[in-house]
């Protein structure tokens, strides 16, 4: 059996609006701490109810990695929260790939004028090379825009040699 494995992760960019969140909870998480031992009730229970929160719910979500694994004709996305928790977002079938081009490309035009909904997967840096992948099967036809690494790019270009252009 001829398997290919290529496993490729992205780091997000930090949004500038999660800094200001993460401070935000912080200084009220602060002044409720503050608050209590001033004296007021139930404001530490309040405190702790919200750290809990902010520590299992909202600060995962500000720090996102996508990792791309390709494996015998499939593209699995996974999306990394924190480094510590993982969600399959997307697996994509290779034979249902209709073309892989950089984004800068034109091949993708008549998909935008027809409102194909675009998927992004990539680290948001404007300086980094992204790819489109549009993909169609019978739920859903989609753009999924990536950042994937040249030995994922030689891999898929392996298996589907007229579906992958370089320009």
């Amino acid at each position: 059996m001829n398997e290919t494995y290529v496993e490729c992760l992205v780091a997000r960019k930090q949004n500038p609006l999660s800094i200001l969140i993460k401070a935000a909870v912080i200084a009220v998480i602060s002044v409720l701490v503050i608050l209590s031992l001033l004296g007021i009730p139930f404001t530490l229970i309040v405190a702790v109810v919200l750290g809990f929160l902010a520590a299992y719910l909202i600060f995962p979500m500000l720090s996102i990695e996508y990792e791309y694994l390709y494996l015998d004709k499939e593209i699995t996305i996974d999306k990394i929260m924190s480094k510590q928790k993982r969600k399959r977002v997307q697996v994509l079938d290779i034979g249902k790939m209709e073309l892989l081009a950089p984004s800068a490309s034109h091949e993708f035009d008549s998909y935008k004028s027809r409102g194909v909904p675009e998927k992004d997967f990539s680290s948001g840096y404007a300086d980094h090379k992204t790819w489109y992948l549009a993909y169609h099967d019978e739920n859903e036809e989609a753009l999924f825009k990536l950042e994937p690494d040249e030995d994922m790019i030689r891999a898929i270009r392996n298996i589907a040699p007229r579906k992958v252009r370089e320009f």
